[in-house]
């Protein structure tokens, strides 16, 4: 994968990982019920619940990627519309303050916390439906396809871990800050403004 190609990649990856969720919630709530190095273990578990989505997506890509021209115009501007979609979403989601329900034990182990968030991640159709409508049109037919998966896998799972680190920082330090209805709706333009950007990112990318 060339950088031309993972640049706009990048981009829709952060977008859908900055989105406030399943993911973005239990790394909060880690981070408010155990602290940041525990809610560490929980971001880990997010980045392996994305790269097992991939995988599952993956199987049946070669075959989608396969088809004509027009198919995959139509698959990309599917992705575009899709990320369109979320960032109007998020831009007119309710200014409710983000909550972390706690419903995880302070004993809870490393290997109970790391199997937590890659639940939340690996059965979330969220991000299934990103996979499926952005990511074939970031593979190269003509180029192995293992090295290329290995690389947007790669992507994935770490933007996924560093931002839900992000998260879990930001709830065990200053989740405070971010209460009432003003700063909720400034929060959700922010990530409103950032899927649209990625769609329109996505828009401009021409496969070689």
């Amino acid at each position: 994968m060339d950088l031309a190609t993972w640049i706009p990649f990048f981009i829709a990856t952060v977008a859908i990982s900055l989105s406030p969720g399943p993911g973005a919630i239990a790394a909060m709530g880690a981070g408010l019920n155990h602290g940041f190095a525990r809610g560490q273990r929980i971001a880990f578990g997010l980045g392996l619940g994305v790269c097992t989505q991939l995988a599952v997506v993956g199987v049946g890509l070669g075959a989608l990627l396969a088809t004509s021209a027009t198919a995959f115009s139509l698959v990309k501007w599917l992705g575009v519309a899709y990320l369109v979609w979320l960032g109007i979403q998020q831009w007119r989601a309710p200014a409710q303050p983000l909550v972390a329900r706690d419903d995880s034990s302070p004993l809870a182990t490393t290997a109970q916390l790391v199997l937590r968030g890659w639940m939340v991640n690996a059965v979330n159709p969220k991000g299934t439906v990103f996979l499926l409508a952005v990511l074939p049109q970031f593979v190269e037919t003509a180029q192995p396809l293992l090295p290329q998966y290995l690389v947007i896998g790669a992507t994935f799972g770490v933007v996924e871990f560093a931002v839900m680190t992000g998260y879990a920082a930001l709830a065990s330090r200053v989740l405070g800050l971010f209460r009432t209805p003003r700063q909720m709706r400034g929060m959700n333009r922010v990530f409103g403004s950032l899927f649209m950007l990625a769609g329109a990112a996505l828009a401009l990318f021409k496969r070689a």
